[in-house]
């Protein structure tokens, strides 16, 4: 019996370079990468200590980072080189013996065939050009390098950096693009039918049809809760549009900058989020869940919160300016923002850590 070997499990294993290598049958590689790999950085950390240079902790860093470069592209010259299962001899269908009729796909060939639209979406349309979806395609890649090159073109001719802020419609068009790939191979694979229509056609189709425009959903997902609302989740994109908006608010108020990890987590949640229902509009029903439900508890607590967050903003603002005025030897600021803040930051860390730790324990439980 043949050993088949996934091509896109095998990419993903050498994210830590050599475990890709050794799942695919190549020992010598991948013992050799991790030991230069790891053995390196130690190696760069034990010199820079012993040096006290931090210069050697980025010479470390760029040579892992090449290193890797070097693993993930070897990897991939294999995976492109080699099959993935040992071939079997072809026998002719007797209904079919001139082999006019194609056969269907096996469960490996769509493997395969995934791995290779996900391998070469990594550069936007170079998976539709896979499929057989020229003008699609050209649309990414035009959209997604066109951008690039008028922006960079327009900043070099003004001298205006804010222009730059546009880049951040890149990463936008390049998730879309890899997403709108995969889901195209899916439905091709599912026996569905895929038409080669360009970004404008869909998007002028769209509109005369009376659906969403899936491209303008993509870009308002660069804003949190936008592109859920655009397509009719008025409850999920209102909560994720308060909680983003929220967080900065809270975080401003009582400085809490320890907390600032939480505004990335928040936006990448909602944009793949959004990305998710973008690509099931007009093929599944979507359904309007809110994050935080209206049963429970989630409102009790929400308004507390609010309540204390109000008298927190008018103590700190109006009553302890005042108080300090006619007494200034109580330091009440000071004692807020040297022990209260602390303690608080404490709080919600153990008191999250506890948190978690109960309710894995109850499912534990119910197992």
């Amino acid at each position: 019996m043949a050993h088949y070997r996934n091509r896109l499990l095998a990419l993903i294993l050498n994210l830590i370079p050599g475990l890709g290598h050794l799942y695919w049958g190549k020992k010598v590689r991948g013992v050799l990468y991790p030991v230069f790999f790891f053995g390196g950085i130690l190696f760069g950390i034990l010199l820079a200590i012993a040096s006290r240079e931090e210069v050697f902790l980025g010479i470390t860093a760029v040579a892992a980072f090449i290193l890797w470069c070097i693993s993930m592209l070897d990897l991939i010259i294999v995976l492109l080189r080699e099959p993935a299962v040992i071939q079997q001899p072809i026998v002719a269908d007797p209904l079919d013996p001139l082999g006019i009729i194609p056969p269907p796909m096996s469960q490996k060939d769509k493997d395969t065939e995934r791995f290779f639209i996900i391998l070469l979406s990594f550069v936007p349309g170079l998976g539709h050009f896979q499929l057989g979806l020229m003008q699609r395609g050209l649309s990414f890649l035009i959209s997604f390098f066109g951008l690039f090159t008028m922006l960079l073109f327009v900043t070099g001719i003004t001298h205006e950096s804010v222009f730059l802020l546009f880049l951040g419609l890149l990463p936008i068009i390049w998730l879309y693009s890899m997403f709108d790939a995969v889901g195209l191979v899916h439905r091709k694979q599912a026996g569905g039918i895929i038409q080669d229509r360009n970004l404008f056609d869909e998007w002028e189709s769209g509109r005369i049809d009376g659906r969403r425009s899936k491209i303008l959903a993509t870009l308002l997902s660069a804003f949190p809760g936008a592109g859920q609302m655009y397509l009719g989740l008025q409850k999920r994109g209102l909560q994720l549009m308060v909680l983003f908006l929220g967080s900065f608010y809270v975080i401003d108020v009582l400085r809490l900058k320890v907390f600032l990890f939480v505004i990335p987590i928040i936006w990448f949640f909602s944009l793949f989020d959004g990305l998710q229902h973008i690509s099931r509009y007009g093929i599944l029903p979507l359904e309007d869940r809110p994050l935080i439900g209206s049963k429970g508890n989630y409102q009790h607590w929400l308004g507390i919160i609010l309540i204390l967050l109000g008298v927190y903003y008018v103590s700190m603002d109006l009553l302890v300016p005042m108080i300090e005025k006619y007494f200034p030897g109580l330091r009440i600021t000071y004692f807020v923002y040297e022990y209260l803040r602390p303690a608080l930051i404490a709080f919600l860390l153990i008191g999250g850590g506890l948190k978690l730790l109960s309710a894995g324990t109850r499912n534990k439980s119910v197992l």
